[in-house]
């Protein structure tokens, strides 16, 4: 598997986790648990942010990394 692969492997989860947590922060009437479903979804939003940073960093140092 080569690094952009795996790059985009990791982008690919981080959205489905953030997705996960928007969703769980509608579904739930506890406010506190609202909170925390909403606050774990920027933080993995910020983090895709960064990845995806790093991502067209190794696609501009590595061409052949670049994902279709």
């Amino acid at each position: 598997m080569t690094v952009g692969t795996q790059m985009q492997q990791a982008v690919v989860g981080i959205q489905s986790a953030a997705a996960t947590m928007k969703s769980f922060a509608l579904e739930t009437e506890d406010k506190a648990a609202k909170k925390d479903f909403q606050q774990l979804a920027k933080t993995f939003e910020d983090a895709l942010k960064v990845l995806e940073g790093r991502q067209k960093y190794i696609e501009s140092q590595e061409p052949q990394y670049k994902q279709q």
